[in-house]
């Protein structure tokens, strides 16, 4: 009992169905599985996670575990962590400190048990794993061989670092990686997004003016899909090139301080503090419903609704009714955490398949290389992105095209000419 805390292991069985449910839509991860449980790759490794405890999670920590290595587990997120799927891990013998629901400081605490057995890899999503290393217990980060990151914030912030020269142990972005950028991040995050507010309200998109603050790739997803069941979307931009690209795709563009007023749904998709601030609330409809997709809960400033409202009540799962005191109501979902996580299940398993075998293939290499590279923030090697893609692709029955060695001499065949 000392080595995991969950909400309530009789849980467990339930969790076991979920696991099994996402190992069928997961064909690389299981192909990756039998081949390196084989080799027992990360034999001697103890591998400290912090990542959002799904049931596609649970399905990285069994092959992690099945390839040699130990694990220790916490949720990158207080409300993030299914706690059916914790209680399996936990009866499997994962050393997982998870539940839903739990406090900052809960949260924290979970980090640090994770860090009890010393671990000599790391792997994040949001980075709080990496920071509590280097900021509490700089001396295990010798004994670190390196670690991954899976938000595009937490490398932005890690690259920082690294230029800084303030980073201890080199960091693989896993986020950087086209097999995750451009299918986790837009696909992934543009379903489960609308899954999440669905969840919440139940309410109807179609006809609806949907604001989409930051469109990146998070943003893009999110902002199509809402296109796709009907809605009117209205991108908020702080980024020129990516405001020209939404204006391109059909999307109206204006500032929040335009959008505020007319907009029936808010997602914010920039981890950016204070998108949605006072001045916005002052504007907002009555009914207007507001949510995030970021990984922090910093977009939408609460204190600023809170300091304007007479009266709180919950609606339903995930759904605060905010009353002002002018009598405008103000909808907030998930508490402005990530809606597609808190009031959903996150990714779908057939996308989270290809983010997970860059982790674990990171891990692997960071298992046999990370002694010898720099302390600094890396991406992963091109050819492991497209033989991830390659993989997917197979176990979807489909097949493309290869370069012959003409083709490929004449593609850097500078004297060619027209």
């Amino acid at each position: 009992m000392d080595n995991f805390k969950v909400a309530d292991l009789n849980l467990a069985e339930a969790g076991r169905r979920l696991i099994d449910w996402a190992e069928s839509r997961m064909p690389v991860m299981m192909a990756l599985r039998a081949q390196h449980q084989e080799q027992q790759s990360l034999q001697g490794m103890r591998i400290a996670g912090c990542l959002h405890v799904t049931k596609e999670t649970a399905v990285l920590v069994r092959t992690l575990r099945a390839a040699g290595a130990e694990v220790s587990w916490s949720g990158c997120n207080p409300l993030s962590t299914n706690d059916e799927v914790a209680a399996a891990l936990a009866a499997e013998g994962t050393s997982i400190y998870a539940w839903h629901g739990m406090n900052v400081e809960e949260f924290y605490w979970c980090i640090e048990r994770t860090l009890d057995f010393k671990p000599t890899l790391t792997l994040d999503d949001g980075a709080d794993l990496i920071f509590t290393v280097h900021a509490k217990h700089p001396e295990l980060a010798p004994g670190i061989y390196g670690g991954t990151e899976e938000t595009t914030t937490g490398v932005h912030r890690l690259r920082a670092m690294g230029a800084d020269g303030k980073l201890l142990y080199p960091v693989i972005a896993v986020n950087d990686a086209e097999t995750k950028w451009d299918f986790d991040n837009v696909y992934g995050t543009g379903q489960s997004t609308l899954d999440g507010i669905l969840r919440a309200t139940s309410v109807l998109l179609a006809g609806k003016n949907f604001v989409v603050a930051g469109y990146g790739h998070c943003g893009k997803g999110v902002a199509t899909r809402a296109k796709g069941m009907g809605a009117n979307i209205v991108v908020t931009e702080v980024k020129a090139t990516a405001a020209l690209k939404a204006t391109l795709e059909g999307m109206r563009v204006m500032p929040m301080d335009q959008a505020a007023a007319s907009g029936d749904i808010f997602v914010t998709a920039t981890v950016m503090k204070d998108v949605i601030v006072g001045r916005h609330f002052d504007q907002l409809k009555s009914g207007a419903i507001v949510c995030n997709t970021g990984h922090y809960d910093v977009d939408i400033t609460l204190g600023d609704l809170v300091a304007r409202a007479a009266q709180k009540r919950r609606i339903r799962d995930n759904c605060e009714e905010y009353t002002l005191k002018d009598g405008r109501r103000v909808y907030v979902l998930a508490q402005g955490r990530l809606v597609n996580l808190a009031a959903a299940e996150g990714h779908p398993s057939e996308v989270m398949d290809m983010s997970f075998a860059n982790q674990f293939l990171s891990l692997v290499r960071l298992s046999r290389e990370g002694r010898s590279l720099t302390h600094q923030v890396h991406d992963i090697d091109p050819a492991q992105d497209q033989d991830v893609a390659r993989l997917k692709l197979q176990t979807m029955g489909l097949g493309i095209d290869t370069l012959t060695p003409e083709q490929v001499k004449y593609a850097s065949d500078y004297s060619a000419g027209t």
